[in-house]
């Protein structure tokens, strides 16, 4: 099942890989973009623009025309002028074409009434937001593109008053390799889709309030009554994940009771299969057309290659020699092995980007497993063994699962003596 995308042939289609996680770009590609945890303040006007998929190319500020809206209720306003951001926002978002992707997110929180302007009733607390920019890329580093994201500050919010229960099912990576296996061996076609702004769907049952975002022009003493959840709340993925179930259940799936990301529709027709992961769904079904994975005639490969060549680059260690194992022979890590980390940050995000290279890489699923259990308070040694699996890595970087349709759907289970 695992082999080397090196000796793989690849088929001739261009469409992206059917499965990426777009939303959640790890390392940017523009080091003048900053961090995506950086704040910057945006100007002190709310612009308006289409929603596109793809950022507008020239400079469409020269037909710029605000619109106006009717609603009694005030929901976001806008009727006002733009401003050019200050200098204290990232190179590319001062660029008049490239802040649009701020317009476009105003625009789309308009659409879909993410809140109203009201006054803040007594004894009510107030949660604040942010501008987050990213600059994104398919997983092969083509297509670059610029986005803004206004997230709610959810840190701020109190538990029983303006959030209950938060926890949202997310697709096991075992449930992604069975779909991939179960279409590969049945032959049938895969495609993916990614829901833009996906958590705006949600709604919200608390009664939470939120001062106006930066860059957003309002009457004075109003705040926002969230009609709908903003990224960065506490309960946004729970709302996601309860609208996204409840609309597909109309539609006659029904969840797997192995995984409830996983829904099924069986008809006289045949049968289709969805999986979620957070926003975006991986679809097959037995007579669909849809988006190529990187294939040859009977077989197809799942690989990260992108995401593992990141990885390298942001441990910095792209001039680094490879290891042909994922952990030195004979290494038994403990609790208090070598001196403790004064920073253990950079710790735990190497080692979550390795357990999310799992899903494709089984061979350090293992290695990871045990670097994982120290991230708590983790120490020299535990570092230099996440180092020498991304050593590892760089040497098996075109390796991915491999699924054949000549595969048996014979499930079988595989340990050691003990």
């Amino acid at each position: 099942m695992f082999s080397s995308l090196s000796n793989f042939k690849v088929s001739s289609s261009h469409q992206p890989p059917f499965f990426t996680n777009p939303s959640i770009e790890l390392f940017p590609s523009d080091s003048n973009a900053g961090t995506s945890d950086e704040l910057y303040n945006a100007s002190p006007h709310a612009p308006t623009s289409s929603v596109e998929d793809d950022l507008p190319t020239g400079n469409a500020l020269d037909n710029f025309e605000p619109s106006s809206s009717s609603s009694s209720v005030s929901p976001i306003d806008s009727t006002n002028e733009l401003v050019v951001p200050s200098s204290s926002h990232p190179t590319w978002v001062r660029n008049p074409p490239n802040y649009l992707p701020m317009q476009d997110e105003l625009q789309a929180l308009e659409n879909s009434r993410t809140w109203d302007l009201v006054d803040l009733p007594a004894e009510k607390s107030l949660i604040s937001c942010k501008w987050v920019y990213k600059i994104k890329t398919r997983s092969d580093g083509s297509g670059k593109r610029y986005k803004a994201r206004l997230v709610a500050k959810g840190f701020t919010q109190e538990y029983g008053i303006d959030y209950e229960e938060t926890f949202a099912q997310v697709a096991r990576f075992t449930s992604v390799r069975s779909l991939l296996a179960i279409a590969a061996m049945r032959r049938w076609k895969l495609f993916q889709m990614d829901v833009k702004n996906a958590f705006l769907n949600g709604d919200l049952e608390e009664e939470v309030y939120m001062k106006p975002p930066p860059g957003f022009n309002h009457p004075p003493s109003k705040v926002c009554r969230l009609r709908r959840v903003l990224y960065g709340l506490k309960q946004s993925p729970r709302a996601w994940y309860v609208k996204f179930s409840t609309t597909v259940s109309e539609f006659g799936f029904t969840s797997s009771p192995h995984d409830t990301t996983l829904f099924i529709r069986k008809t006289a027709q045949g049968m289709v299969l969805l999986l979620l992961y957070v926003d975006d769904i991986i679809i097959t079904r037995d007579d669909v057309i849809g988006l190529e994975v990187t294939s040859s005639d009977d077989v197809y490969l799942l690989s990260q290659v992108k995401y593992a060549s990141d990885l390298i680059s942001k441990a910095k260690l792209n001039d680094g020699k490879s290891v042909s194992t994922p952990l030195e022979p004979n290494v038994k890590l403990t609790p208090m092995d070598g001196s403790p980390l004064s920073d253990p940050t950079r710790y735990r995000q190497l080692a979550g980007s390795l357990v999310y290279l799992t899903m494709t890489r089984p061979d350090i699923e293992y290695t990871v497993h045990i670097v994982s259990q120290f991230m708590a308070a983790p120490r020299s040694t535990h570092y230099a063994a996440i180092l020498h699996i991304i050593h590892y890595v760089k040497g098996t970087l075109f390796h991915g699962l491999h699924f054949s349709t000549n595969s048996s759907p014979v499930l079988r289970a595989y340990s050691d003596a003990d």
